[in-house]
Formats: C-alpha cells, sequence, structure tokens
C-alpha cells in the first residue's frame, strides 16, 4: 500500500442516526467534537447524521414512486385552465374597450 495515502485525522468513528438513533463503526476523517463510547467500551468520536441506510426510504422500501404521467396531465389541465381564464381576461378588456369608444 502506498504511504501517506490518507489525511492524518483520519480514524475509527462512530456515525448516529438522528432521526432513528441507530449507529454504526466506521472509519471517516470528518471533523467533529463530539464524542460516544461504542459497545465495545472504547469512546469514539461521534458524528450525527441527518439521513442514513436506516432512514433512507430508498433503503427502508417506503420509497414512493412518483406518477409522471399523472404530474403530466395535472400540469396539461392547470394549463388549459390557466389559458381560458386568460382569455377570457382578454375578452372583457376587450368589451371595456369597445364601450368606450361609443
Amino acid at each position: 500500500m502506498k504511504a501517506d495515502v490518507h489525511p492524518k485525522n483520519y480514524r475509527t468513528m462512530i456515525f448516529r442516526d438522528s432521526a432513528s438513533g441507530q449507529s454504526f463503526l466506521s472509519k471517516s476523517c470528518a471533523n467533529t467534537n463530539l464524542t460516544a463510547t461504542w459497545e465495545d467500551g472504547r469512546e469514539y468520536p461521534l458524528y450525527l447524521l441527518g439521513i442514513s441506510a436506516f432512514t433512507h426510504p430508498f433503503y427502508t422500501g417506503q420509497q414512493k414512486f412518483v406518477d409522471t404521467a399523472g404530474r403530466v396531465d395535472k400540469f396539461q389541465q392547470r394549463l388549459a385552465k390557466t389559458q381560458a381564464a386568460q382569455a377570457a381576461q382578454a375578452a372583457l378588456a376587450d368589451a371595456a374597450g369597445k364601450k368606450k369608444k361609443k
């Protein structure tokens, strides 16, 4: 192996998912001032994660599939409604303009 490949602060750390409270031990050079005791009784630096494989919907099987066809249909319906409203507004403005000319 090559010497001096990893940074100087590359060490074993505890990573804890803040949503579920579950932890795992891995090596990293992440900066942290927190420490915690692992199952082996030793104290390691602690890094808190916002989301991990313990809580991410892809890994937990609770992933929602997006119905893209339905989203396109909804967009087209909103677009048609907006265009109809704009046409009605233009017709009212045109009618109001004709009344002023008389």
